[in-house]
């Protein structure tokens, strides 16, 4: 999953993103306004975790751009601000989630999971694909009963193409969401696809020529 986490405090963003990353999440960080109100333009996120406290603006009115503009990102609101009226207000505006902060990032990272899960309209930790079961808690596959090792980048782009099975994802678009902002090879989407290939099935990735790929249900 590619987060986007926005938030001014350097030390907290990174403890943040190397606790998410561990646990098989692409996050890309943000420490302000203006830079989160462009963030969201042609990216692709499965969340956004937004602190309230930003240096050049209020993370309420963040959310409340985003939501006018017809961002549907699930968002989770993490601030320091644990006054009730400001979190039901938060929540009233499109906030999927709210957490207090200190806060333990298992936490976080269960909360990121469960406002994915309700975005692909899943009542629990694993995604079921004909033969292909991936558990999002564990981060393990397996494919005809078989478990099956991915890489993190592997496992990264196979949720991905499995969440939005049957629709066609350009490169463009799984590069974004796989590897962020983070520098990316010129081919490293196609070894990453043919290495899926080689583990599960090769009719399980389909290349639609001059678009993208699409992953298909089998069994």
């Amino acid at each position: 999953m590619r987060i986007m986490l926005v938030e001014d405090n350097e030390l907290l963003a990174q403890g943040i993103c190397l606790s998410l990353a561990k646990l098989g999440m692409q996050v890309d960080h943000l420490n302000s306004y203006q830079q989160a109100l462009q963030g969201v333009k042609n990216e692709s996120f499965s969340a956004i975790v937004l602190d309230l406290g930003l240096p050049d603006g209020n993370g309420k009115d963040l959310l409340k751009a985003w939501r006018q503009q017809g961002m549907s990102i699930p968002t989770i609101v993490l601030t320091a601000n644990t006054d009730f009226d400001t979190k039901l207000e938060c929540l009233d505006m499109g906030a999927d989630d709210y957490l207090g902060k200190p806060f333990d990032v298992r936490e976080l990272a269960a909360r990121i999971r469960a406002i994915v899960r309700r975005q692909y309209g899943l009542d629990h930790n694993s995604l079921i694909i004909g033969a292909l079961c991936i558990d999002l808690n564990t981060r393990e596959v397996t494919f005809r009963d078989q478990n099956v090792l991915l890489s993190r980048r592997e496992f990264q782009l196979l949720l991905e193409l499995a969440q939005s099975a049957g629709r066609v994802l350009t490169r463009s678009q799984l590069e974004q969401l796989t590897y962020g902002w983070d520098e990316v090879g010129s081919n490293s989407i196609e070894v990453h696809i043919h290495h899926l290939r080689k583990k599960l099935a090769n009719e399980l990735i389909k290349t639609v020529r001059g678009i993208g790929y699409t992953l298909i249900e089998i069994n």
